[in-house]
């Protein structure tokens, strides 16, 4: 009997860790829209929506990982706004791929750009995470807080005597992630490789960009993680160049109005 025992707990332990490794989790992101950036008529700035709502999916299989837009889902809009005024907000990224490489410490990017397609390959770039002993359970599994600090570089864009600058500013970000070690794949939203299990719930800059899991399967096509093949291979220093290359041909052949694309 005892055997008997032993062997079921086993069978038992195989199987929840089988489940655990692998799966497809769906995620609503709300992303508020960044109107204070824009220096345009008031009653332009009233017709502007306040925030977008989107989905993803991030598929996991044997350490490796795929997040993806999901198109047609409850997604707002086609990818662009307009605003009227002579303003329109164009919604890059709904066409991004990124898939990694958790052995390896590797991220490949599908990246697009004005129509343009890009694969950029990079290393996984950690950050400074303080695990807090806060929790709380989402969707069933009990998650624990864990914050940290991005420093990133946007663009802020302004009108002088009718021509759009582009200014480079530094931003220090309070990133805020709940993960559960119930599935125990380093992966979430932004943050894939970074923490000890699965980001289930996400906030950057207190609200400005807020991730939620809305439903996690067990099951996933493994076949369909693999990296983005299609585009202009370039390094993540070669993108940021050919990118800033992009969006100076657009300021310079913009029309009397603002075709703004926030990249999101």
């Amino acid at each position: 009997m005892k055997k008997v025992l032993t062997i079921c707990l086993l069978i038992f332990t195989l199987f929840s860790d089988a489940q655990t490794k692998e799966g497809r989790v769906v995620y609503e992101r709300v992303f508020q829209l960044p109107t204070r950036m824009f220096n345009v008529d008031p009653s332009v700035a009233a017709q502007i929506p306040k925030s977008r709502t989107d989905q993803y999916e991030l598929l996991f299989s044997n350490n490796h990982v795929l997040w993806q837009y999901i198109p047609n889902a409850t997604n707002e809009g086609d990818g662009n706004v307009f605003a009227g005024g002579g303003v329109v907000f164009r919604f890059a990224g709904s066409g991004d791929i990124s898939f990694f490489d958790l052995d390896n410490g590797t991220r490949v990017d599908q990246r697009e750009i004005m129509d343009r397609s890009y694969v950029v390959t990079d290393s996984i770039r950690k950050q400074q995470w303080k695990l807090t002993e806060e929790t709380k359970t989402i969707l069933n599994h009990l998650s624990r807080k864990a914050t940290s600090q991005r420093i990133s570089t946007r663009m802020q864009m302004t009108m002088e005597n009718g021509e759009m600058k582009r200014t480079p500013i530094q931003d220090t970000s309070t990133v805020v992630a709940w993960f559960t070690t119930d599935i125990p794949v380093s992966a979430g939203p932004e943050f894939s490789g970074q923490l000890p299990g699965l980001i289930l719930e996400l906030d950057i800059a207190n609200g400005q960009t807020v991730y939620h899991a809305l439903e996690i399967s067990p099951s996933v096509n493994a076949k369909k993680i693999k990296e983005p093949k299609d585009g202009k291979k370039l390094t993540a220093a070669e993108f940021t160049v050919e990118r800033d290359k992009i969006m100076e041909e657009m300021r310079k052949n913009s029309p009397a109005g603002m075709d703004i694309r926030i990249q999101n």
